[in-house]
């Protein structure tokens, strides 16, 4: 198999599963990737998801030799259908995304790594986006995510030389959030999942919601637009759940309402 999906209490676990190629991702598995996504954006009961991969590698991106570009014209590809979206936008979700990156996270991989909300990495991870060694960029949201997460300098230190960092270093630059031992990976993962997991599920997406759009506004417009979600949220029965909660000293019980 080559994903691997998991669903304990409200967290969903995908696993990339394809140690013998380092996860890269081929048609069969981009497809899979994509229905257990599609799954968890309609479970109600699932509040977070965990993106990880078995073996060494997180995932390298493509599968180079069962890839090759399409006879159709990129014509066809962009404007019939679906359009042309990257695997990378195919799993943005309203529910936060944590990615337990368990070792090599390359090319598309680490552009997959990119477009989740949380990123904790294994000690012995390594990084890198190294298209241009083989004439391509980072097409699937690289060249505009990384800037915004490292700053300029070290994206662009990474991209145009293509050279491969370490954990400590992804943590120094603030690609990861926390680096830990690869023993201890899908424990911290699976611990930060349920804590999240734990809180209103309505202001957790608020949150998530407020950042990543927020990111494209001017400081004045994302504040307001802050201020409307928080009056939005202001009575929601989750809200008064957390009051009640708080002051009858127990935990609360949320239901997203």
């Amino acid at each position: 198999m080559r994903l691997l999906f998991s669903v304990a209490g409200p967290v969903a676990t995908i696993t990339l599963n394809r140690p013998e190629a380092m996860n890269s991702i081929d048609a069969e598995m981009r497809v899979a990737v994509i229905e257990a996504c599609n799954q968890i954006r309609t479970d109600e009961a699932i509040r977070v998801m965990v993106l990880t991969g078995t073996g060494k590698a997180f995932c390298t991106g493509s599968d180079l030799k069962n890839t090759m570009p399409p006879d159709e014209s990129y014509a066809r590809a962009a404007f019939a259908g679906e359009g042309d979206r990257s695997l990378a936008d195919m799993i943005e979700l309203d529910k936060p995304i944590v990615c337990a990156i368990n070792g090599y996270a390359l090319a598309g991989g680490l552009e997959l790594a990119l477009a989740c909300d949380i990123r904790i990495a294994a000690d012995t991870a390594k990084f890198g986006l190294p298209e241009v060694a083989i004439g391509s960029i980072p097409g699937a949201g690289g060249t505009q995510r990384l800037p915004r997460m490292v700053g300029m300098s070290n994206a662009l230190h990474m991209m145009l030389t293509g050279e491969r960092i370490d954990s400590a270093e992804a943590l120094r630059m603030g690609l990861v959030s926390r680096v830990v031992p690869g023993d201890d990976l899908m424990t911290e993962a699976n611990a930060i999942a349920e804590k999240i997991a734990a809180n209103a599920p309505l202001a957790v997406r608020a949150v998530k919601h407020l950042v990543h759009r927020g990111a494209d506004l001017h400081l004045k417009a994302a504040i307001e637009a802050e201020r409307m979600a928080w009056g939005v949220l202001r009575n929601t029965e989750d809200r008064i759940e957390g009051r009640e909660a708080f002051k009858e000293k127990r935990k609360p019980v949320y239901r997203g309402r």
